[in-house]
């Protein structure tokens, strides 16, 4: 088969991206699958939205988006599938996908992994909400082939238009890329790390957990808080460490962390979330310490792979037992590991992956 994948940002940048469906490129290929990427920003009109002004270079970057796609229309008419991951464009109506699947009738693999009908922004002005059309996530679930979503909440919203709506998990490479640290390594420093990673648009949910981290650094003189972010948290705590995130480093970054935390709101923008974080502190055996939100609940079982927290004193009750016994951290980071290898690591998930282009 031949198989154009339109994505909205540069390859191996964006973690929706690079742990949903980049790292089954290689795959494709072994098993005789021709594909292509297009992406909508380039490498350097990704970078360029990250910064402040310069509103004629973005401006120039969307439209250069919008170029693309219109080039995308005359790619598809060489491939068998069209693989559109969020949507083509980002602002406007569907214009693209309805060309796709209407007038070239190709067949649209969708794939998402939030609630994108949704927004998460408090008081969002009526006209950003008017460009983003946000509606138009039911139209394309409509017009696929296939649906792939991240969790099953977002796959009852798709079954609403498609019958053929999948739920296709977040992945872990646990072969490759996500491999523990010796057991019992952390414990050997008198520090212990607590641990966040995450992009500018999550950050924000790290400020509820200010005041229970504020108390555990007051009662524990070794622990550090560490977030790996491309942007720095704004926390009023006496040890905080922050470091960049770099696709390099990311790995050797994340092992440093002794305890995973990843605090979510009860909301129905959250429930479309896929506990990324949960599972990479998992992957290399870090024990998490979660909202008991959404998809959470399915990822950990409390007490056996981490602890599910719903209120400031169930997270100050579970930190506490993770800081004071070693030999729990190390258990429960040994389950989170199986777990993922077991429902949420590439391997247990490719043939599910592979049967979208059935």
């Amino acid at each position: 088969m031949k198989i154009l994948f339109l994505v909205p940002y540069p390859l191996q940048e964006a973690p929706s991206q690079r742990f949903r469906f980049e790292q089954y490129f290689k795959m494709l290929e072994n098993k005789g699958h021709q594909i292509q990427t297009q992406s909508f920003l380039s490498a350097k009109d990704w970078k360029l939205f990250f910064q402040s002004g310069q509103l004629v270079k973005k401006a120039w970057a969307l439209i250069s988006g919008y170029l693309k796609r219109i080039y995308a229309l005359a790619l598809a008419t060489r491939f068998d599938f069209i693989f559109i991951h969020r949507e083509t464009t980002p602002l406007g109506p569907p214009v693209f996908e309805w060309i796709i699947a209407k007038i070239l009738r190709k067949k649209i693999i969708y794939d998402f992994d939030d609630a994108i009908w949704l927004t998460d922004r408090v008081n969002e002005p009526a006209l950003l909400r008017l460009l983003k059309w946000r509606s138009k996530v039911g139209s394309i679930c409509r017009w696929s082939y296939k649906v792939s979503c991240g969790n099953r909440y977002l796959q009852e919203y798709a079954l609403q238009f498609n019958p053929k709506s999948i739920v296709n998990p977040t992945t872990i490479d646990c072969e490759n890329m996500y491999a523990p640290k010796e057991q019992g390594s952390k414990e050997k420093s008198d520090k212990l790390v607590i641990g966040w990673t995450g992009s500018h648009s999550t950050l924000k949910y790290l400020n509820s957990l200010e005041r229970v981290l504020q108390k555990l650094e007051h009662e524990f003189n070794q622990i550090t808080l560490l977030v790996i972010a491309d942007q720095p948290p704004s926390l009023n705590l006496q040890r905080m460490e922050f470091i960049r995130w770099n696709a390099k480093t990311e790995i050797e970054d994340l092992s440093r962390i002794g305890i995973g935390i990843m605090p979510l709101p009860d909301d129905e923008w959250t429930k479309g979330k896929c506990g990324f974080k949960a599972l990479q502190y998992m992957a290399l055996e870090i024990p998490a310490v979660v909202s008991n939100v959404g998809v959470n609940i399915e990822i950990i079982s409390h007490g056996v792979e981490g602890f599910l927290c719903s209120s400031e004193e169930e997270w100050l009750t579970s930190l506490r037992k993770l800081i004071s016994n070693p030999d729990l951290r190390i258990s429960l980071g040994k389950n989170g590991r199986k777990k993922v290898l077991a429902c949420y690591s590439v391997t247990a998930n490719s043939a599910s992956f592979l049967s979208l282009f059935e």
